[in-house]
C-alpha cells in the first residue's frame, strides 16, 4: 500500500499540485494588484490548501470552530509540526487572516511574491529595528480588524514535541487587548517530518483543534505571561500522548 501511495503521489498528485500552486500564486498576485488583498489574499490560498490535503488523500478533522466569531479579531497561536500546518490552517480555520511568517519565505519564487502581495507579515529578526518593524506591521493588521496567525515557536519541531514560545504575539495581543486563540495541530509531523526534508508523504489523518479564546485580564507583563503559559498548556493538552512534554528545539 505504501508503494502504491508513493506512485500516486509521483504520477498523479505532484503534477496536479504543482500546477495548482503556480496558478494560485499568479491569481493571488494579480488579484491583490488589481483588486482587494483582503479577498484575493485569502480565498485562492484557502482553495489551494484544501486541494493539497484532498489530492493527497489526507482526511482532515476540525474541532472547535464554534469558539470563534466572525466579527472579532483574534491572535491565533499554534504549535508548528510541519509544512502541512499551513494547509490545515489556511484551508480549514474558516477565518480571513494574515500570517506572521519567516522573512526567508518571502524570497521563494512566486510564492514569496504572492505572500507579500497578500499583505502577510515577514518576521525580520536581523536586529532591534527589524523586530520593531515587524511589530508595527502586526499592529496595523490587527487595528484594521483582521486576525493574525502566529507560530510562537518560530520553527518546525524536529521531534513532534513543542519547544518554547516566544512572547511577540502575546505582547501584541496584550497591547491591543485582543483575545488569543490557541490551536492544536496534530498529524503534519507524521505526514512529513522536518527531518525527512523533501520526500514522499506518509498517509496520516490531520486534526485541527480550535480552543476557546483566552480573554485579556488586565494589561502588562503579568497578562502576557499568563496568556502565553495558558496557551502553551492548552495546545499541548490536545496533542497525542507520544508528543506530550517539552523537547528543546535547537533551531529556535
Amino acid at each position: 500500500m505504501k508503494y502504491l501511495y508513493r506512485t500516486y503521489q509521483l504520477l498523479v498528485a505532484a503534477p496536479i499540485l504543482l500546477l495548482a500552486t503556480i496558478a494560485t500564486a499568479l491569481v493571488t498576485i494579480l488579484g491583490c494588484t488589481l483588486g482587494s488583498a483582503h479577498f484575493w489574499g485569502h480565498y485562492p490560498a484557502m482553495i489551494w490548501s484544501r486541494m493539497m490535503c484532498r489530492v493527497m488523500l489526507l482526511p482532515v478533522k476540525v474541532e472547535g470552530r464554534e469558539h470563534i466569531h466572525d466579527k472579532t479579531s483574534y491572535v491565533f497561536v499554534a504549535n508548528h509540526q510541519g509544512a502541512y500546518d499551513i494547509f490545515l490552517i489556511y484551508g480549514y480555520l474558516g477565518r480571513n487572516f494574515k500570517w506572521m511568517m519567516k522573512k526567508s519565505l518571502g524570497q521563494l519564487p512566486l510564492i514569496g511574491r504572492a505572500c507579500r502581495s497578500a499583505g502577510h507579515i515577514m518576521v525580520d529578526k536581523s536586529g532591534p529595528r527589524g523586530i520593531q518593524h515587524t511589530c508595527e506591521q502586526g499592529r496595523r493588521v490587527l487595528h484594521g480588524g483582521t486576525s493574525l496567525v502566529v507560530f510562537p515557536e518560530g520553527a518546525r519541531t524536529f521531534t513532534g514535541h513543542m519547544g518554547v514560545f516566544r512572547r511577540g504575539a502575546f505582547q501584541l495581543a496584550d497591547e491591543l487587548r485582543l483575545p488569543v486563540v490557541p490551536i492544536t495541530i496534530d498529524g503534519p509531523f507524521d505526514v512529513l517530518s522536518r527531518q525527512r526534508g523533501v520526500s514522499f508523504l506518509t498517509w496520516h489523518p490531520l486534526r485541527l483543534t480550535i480552543h476557546p479564546a483566552i480573554e485579556p485580564q488586565g494589561q502588562g507583563p503579568e497578562n502576557v505571561h499568563r496568556t502565553m503559559q495558558q496557551s502553551y498548556d492548552t495546545i499541548m493538552s490536545a496533542l497525542p500522548t507520544k508528543y506530550q512534554g517539552f523537547v528543546e528545539n535547537p533551531d529556535q
